[in-house]
């Protein structure tokens, strides 16, 4: 690589080349180089990467009205936020999603993008950080431990969001079914043994009313996937954040993300804990069997008719 086709970027370790178009900077750039575990890129995520970016444009609001920086540096960064919001640079999320060091990585891949982007945005070279910093300013009065676990909720949360759509949709064509097949007439099996009739709609109307339950508890985890933990900091105490700042950071998520955002009430608790991951994975698995159950059923249905199952 050319030395025009790079810009040379500087951390603890010392200087690196970074391609002079990345967005990402040298904290990425060396991730790059020291995770390749699973292949799997962070950037086939994307309700994950707008998450972050949401999450950043709250802190940069929250950090500007505790007087942390300027409304030009603001202003940068909420347009650079927007773009990764609206499905922009993207690309610019590389990394694997399988890491070392806690998501340390996936955060500062986020700052440096959102910074190189915001730099632009307010008329400077990628790299020229002293007027808009990945960690200064895009990180301002956050740590990995509080950003991190944050996106990943509101990540989650949009996409719990589309899959209760999705599985709405295909409630209401069950019912369309069992309004279609009100009037055909079947046998009703036990351990697939004729039992009693019963009709097709009524068979259908129950796939309808199994799925129905789920999407219930789909609606109720959004509470604590709304949960959030931003102002905690390293390990729940906020220190180096603002007075002020956790609660004006969940306000301004909230307004961004449309959700039910809440501070949790302890965040050296918060910090520390895994429920709402171990809920929505529970839920998926709850989700999983009875569509698992209804396609078996579908099976069974088109066994036959005319030599039985």
């Amino acid at each position: 690589m050319s030395a025009s086709s790079t810009r040379l970027e500087h951390d603890l370790l010392g200087d690196k080349a970074v391609p002079a178009d990345a967005y990402y900077g040298v904290q990425t750039a060396r991730a790059l180089e020291n995770f390749h575990i699973s292949g799997v890129e962070l950037r086939l995520y994307p309700n994950v990467i707008k998450a972050f970016a949401m999450v950043k444009m709250a802190a940069a609001r929250a950090n500007y009205d505790c007087g942390q920086f300027s409304e030009a540096i603001l202003r940068g960064m909420e347009g650079a936020c927007q773009e990764i919001i609206d499905g922009k640079l993207h690309d610019e999320f590389r990394l694997d999603v399988f890491q070392g060091g806690a998501g340390t990585s996936t955060n500062m891949n986020a700052n440096e993008v959102i910074a190189n982007r915001a730099l632009e945005l307010m008329g400077h070279a990628k790299g020229e950080y002293k007027y808009c910093s990945p960690h200064d300013h895009v990180n301002g009065s956050q740590s990995t431990n509080d950003a991190y676990p944050t996106a990943l909720h509101v990540g989650m949360a949009l996409g719990n969001v589309q899959l209760i759509a999705a599985v709405k949709e295909l409630i209401e064509a069950f019912r369309a079914k069992g309004r279609e097949f009100a009037s055909i007439i079947k046998m009703g099996r036990t351990q697939l043994q004729d039992a009693v009739p019963m009709t097709l709609g009524q068979e259908f109307d129950a796939f309808a009313e199994t799925l129905a339950g789920e999407v219930k508890t789909l609606e109720v985890v959004q509470f604590p996937l709304s949960e959030i933990n931003m102002g905690a900091t390293a390990i729940g105490t906020g220190l180096n954040a603002p007075p002020g700042y956790a609660e004006k950071c969940t306000q301004h998520l909230a307004d961004i993300t449309g959700f039910t955002i809440h501070l949790a009430p302890n965040l050296i608790e918060a910090t520390q804990d895994t429920q709402a991951f171990v809920l929505y994975s529970s839920i998926m698995k709850s989700l999983a069997i009875k569509l698992s159950k209804v396609c078996n059923d579908l099976r069974l249905l088109s066994s036959g008719p005319r030599c039985g199952l």
